[in-house]
């Protein structure tokens, strides 16, 4: 009966894995649909397009998917897909941004909504948190690809503005006019990155309580299973305690 329960938890937990990398390849298509909608299809002269391939990539989307998503946005009958940014405020006075990508903003503009409502938060109007941080391109590498000066030097050389360093690799980070140059420029000295896209970061990082920050996580967790969400970011700074429960 041992090796039996066995069995199922791993089929339960690979039917969870299959569930979440489907959702994840559906994120990515959608992503890819808009950027080769919005611009040319040719990676090579949309950058934006480019960066969803190169995510794409990293996640092991076969290529078959990655082409059927350009070809759905490109071809006849091409989904009406528009991004929409939420703004609002989570437990504990956190600012978060939501973006998302929809093909009915009525429904996910009430999803959003009712989902913050539930865990103490709420939406605000727009530009109502996006003050409070920076707008910026990031072009990832790994860890491996070389020592902490020699990114440096290469940042440097590429014109990034910085090169942050750290366990999980190196971030270089631009200006949006920058980004296409930067990235272009990196990927000629070190190879093709493990990602480059445009985020919001946080100019401050906003410290919260446990409790608060226990029903902050439910909440983002709660986001980022919506089919319509691509991306959360946050200023929220958890606690040591909370990170070591959380992932224990």
């Amino acid at each position: 009966m041992a090796g039996h329960s066995q069995f199922k938890n791993i089929m339960h937990r690979k039917g969870r894995q299959d569930k979440e990398k489907s959702k994840l390849f559906s994120k990515l298509a959608r992503e890819i649909m808009v950027s080769a909608k919005q611009g040319m299809p040719d990676p090579d002269h949309n950058p934006r397009l480019r960066a969803a391939i190169i995510a794409a990539k990293q996640q092991s989307m076969p290529k078959d998917n990655i082409q059927r998503a350009i070809d759905k946005a490109t071809g006849a009958g091409a989904e009406n897909i528009e991004e929409v940014r939420y703004e609002g405020y989570g437990p504990g006075g956190t600012a978060l941004i939501v973006e998302t990508q929809t093909d009915n903003r009525n429904r996910t503009g009430s999803d959003i909504r009712s989902t913050f409502s539930k865990y103490g938060g709420a939406l605000g109007e727009p530009n109502s948190v996006t003050f409070m941080f920076d707008r910026v391109g990031v072009i990832t590498y790994p860890k491996d690809k070389g020592s902490e000066d020699a990114m440096l030097e290469a940042g440097i050389e590429a014109g990034a503005n910085e090169v942050v360093s750290s366990e999980e690799g190196h971030e270089f980070l631009s200006s949006l006019e920058d980004f296409g140059s930067v990235r272009d420029a990196l990927e000629k000295k070190l190879g093709e990155p493990t990602g480059a896209k445009i985020e919001w970061r946080p100019k401050t990082m906003s410290p919260v309580s446990d409790d608060h920050g226990e029903t902050l996580m439910k909440l983002l967790e709660v986001l980022d299973e919506h089919d319509d969400v691509q991306t959360v970011y946050g200023n929220y700074e958890l606690s040591d305690a909370l990170m070591a429960k959380l992932s224990g």
